[in-house]
């Protein structure tokens, strides 16, 4: 059995913050939309949160969750969602399946064998089909709000391309995401030694910063960023 890391208190916490940051999540999504096939599955799907806003746009989904606690309350908040399916997974693990996509956002650093995860993952995809990550970008950032929550590690691009390549899989793209989150989140949990969580920090960040943000990414990658975006193909 695969080890859950971190504090679960803390998790929900965090999980429960970041979903009053609407904008930030609803960007997320459409960086993933283009990938996803018409049967992704969804690696550590938390509270649901991306799931119901995925499944409008495919035929079918499948959330999944490692910890059997947080996978009762995913069940019971998406029993009325009919087009998506809910099961327990941790990885890494030897199943095999024909999903069109695997889609994971902010897991992998909680993982210890994230290589064996990405091979995991590239098992459940069909030839050809993407994996779709979003990973917290740079170990300079690593602070108490990383330890309490179970990351192992921070990525560059460099490091999650080796990851990827490593697992067998063909980098397609990859850069930087929300650069100005990058500074808030480093003074927030480094410096003021805050957690990311609901709160008018994240109310004001979110409502008046993150669309500039968005916007000027769309015109130019930034150098850095608070996450990486990354899609990879199962070689074909």
């Amino acid at each position: 059995m695969v080890e859950i890391t971190g504090d679960q208190r803390v998790q929900e916490e965090v999980l429960e913050g970041l979903a009053t940051a609407v904008n930030h999540r609803r960007w997320f999504v459409e960086l993933a939309l283009p990938y996803l096939g018409d049967n992704p599955i969804e690696i550590g799907s938390g509270l649901g949160y991306y799931a119901m806003e995925w499944a409008p746009y495919l035929s079918r989904f499948t959330a999944t969750e490692a910890d059997p606690d947080r996978l009762i309350a995913l069940k019971e908040r998406l029993a009325g969602e009919p087009k998506i399916e809910v099961r327990q997974m941790l990885l890494p693990h030897s199943e095999r399946g024909d999903y069109s996509a695997a889609v994971s956002y902010n897991v992998l650093e909680h993982i210890e064998d994230h290589v064996g995860a990405l091979r995991s993952m590239r098992e459940l995809v069909r030839p050809g089909g993407a994996i779709v990550l979003i990973v917290p970008a740079f170990e300079f950032a690593m602070g108490p709000a990383d330890i309490a929550t179970g990351h192992v590690r921070r990525y560059t691009k460099k490091t999650m391309r080796a990851a990827l390549t490593e697992a067998g899989l063909t980098v397609e793209k990859l850069h930087y995401a929300n650069a100005l989150g990058l500074i808030g989140y480093y003074m927030a949990t480094n410096v003021f030694r805050l957690m990311p969580k609901e709160g008018p920090m994240v109310k004001v960040y979110d409502t008046l910063v993150l669309p500039v943000t968005k916007w000027a990414e769309q015109l130019v990658r930034p150098p850095f960023g608070q996450s990486v975006f990354a899609v990879a193909r199962v070689p074909g």
